[in-house]
């Protein structure tokens, strides 16, 4: 009997639903993801092997560059906003309320308070450009002390981690943490970037 020969056809493979699934996941990234704000300064920072993660809310940042500059930030608007008019009773400074909103949306800066309103009259590029002197922590004028109290009085259940640059002073850093233990703070966290673990 004769074979009857089966025609064969190249296979072919619908990718509508990989595309689609695609589009889902990329849809989805896109609307859970958080922007990363703005920071005064770029960090250079150590790397460790710790794997203690940051919480991310309700964090306050210091950060020191390696000009030994500081920098303070803190996370929420409301926290921000409480916090200004604090900083404003206890230096007799009075801030606008259009001056409470801009300051309620930086996530760090380095200025004295005596520069505070004229850096926020500033316009966000301008903002961006101006090379901030850091906040003052020498014992005649320590207003990173005045920062972090009033902080902590405004949002108590804050964390405080310091960002220090592998370049950093080491009497810089030190002066950062003698002036948190000053403000009855003993625990802190310090920012580093994850090291690659050796694989065996």
């Amino acid at each position: 009997m004769p074979k009857v020969k089966v025609k064969r056809t190249a296979p072919s493979l619908d990718m509508t639903p990989m595309v689609d699934l695609f589009f889902l996941l990329v849809t989805f990234f896109m609307l859970t993801a958080t922007a990363r704000p703005d920071e005064a300064v770029i960090v250079d920072t150590p790397s460790s092997a710790s794997e203690i993660k940051i919480p991310d809310t309700n964090v306050i940042t210091i950060t020191v560059d390696k000009n030994d500059r500081v920098f303070f930030g803190v996370d929420g608007q409301h926290t921000k906003e409480v916090l200004l008019d604090r900083i404003a009773k206890n230096y007799n400074i009075g801030f606008t309320e259009e001056e409470r909103k801009t300051f309620s949306l930086l996530s760090n800066f380095g200025v004295p308070i005596n520069q505070l309103k004229g850096y926020l009259a500033m316009e966000s590029n301008a903002r961006k450009e101006v090379n901030q002197p850091g906040i003052p922590i020498d014992s005649t004028r320590n207003e990173l002390g005045d920062w972090v109290l009033q902080t902590r009085l405004s949002n108590p259940q804050v964390v405080i981690a310091i960002k220090g640059d592998q370049d950093v002073s080491y009497p810089t850093v030190k002066r950062v943490m003698d002036i948190l233990q000053e403000k009855k703070v003993d625990r802190f966290n310090l920012i580093t970037d994850m090291e690659m673990k050796p694989t065996n």
